[in-house]
């Protein structure tokens, strides 16, 4: 009793004053753009962001496995084609419904942009068209013989110090039978 007597003058001594009143939003932060529903605080007041062209097209991949998840789920990824393997991706549109629905599996699957760095493919490049993992669409066409290029390999083979087939056969040889 005479301990907890003792102690209490103590601690009202050393005791803080905090105030746990709300702070005014509207005065710490008073140049912010509002952009829709979003308010953003650029770090200059003169700052422009650069424009924006969304894509058109996603590359979705899954990354997670399927088991253990909830059949909403499930169904959502065996209507994108995303049922199968892990490494197997599908192209989708970029229109709000299926943005809907890859927000709602956005834990299991890596969406990526759809670039086209060298212009969109037409119907008669549909063929020679690669999607890369990254996202980029490229063109790949076979281009005819080109009087340059002949010449190019014409003059090479034509070189004594070139590295053919034999002489990288032959060398590959004595190093196996020499290492040291």
């Amino acid at each position: 009793m005479n301990r907890l007597r003792l102690l209490q003058p103590v601690q009202l001594s050393l005791r803080l004053e905090r105030s746990y009143g709300k702070h005014n939003k509207k005065f710490l932060y008073k140049d912010g753009k509002k952009y829709e529903n979003i308010i953003y605080y650029p770090r200059t007041p003169d700052h422009q962001d650069p424009p924006i062209e969304p894509a058109k097209l996603f590359r979705v991949q899954r990354i997670k496995p399927v088991k253990g998840n909830p059949y909403w789920e499930k169904r959502l990824l065996k209507d994108l084609g995303l049922d199968g393997k892990q490494s197997d991706f599908t192209v989708v549109k970029n229109i709000p419904e299926n943005n809907a629905r890859l927000w709602k599996i956005k834990h299991l699957i890596k969406v990526s942009p759809v670039t086209f760095p060298y212009g969109e493919p037409t119907k008669q490049d549909i063929k020679h068209t690669i999607l890369k993992e990254n996202g980029e669409c490229l063109v790949t066409k076979q281009i005819g013989a080109v009087e340059e290029r002949s010449e190019a390999r014409a003059e090479f083979d034509q070189q004594p110090k070139r590295l053919d087939t034999e002489l990288l056969r032959k060398d590959a040889r004595l190093k196996w039978l020499n290492p040291w």
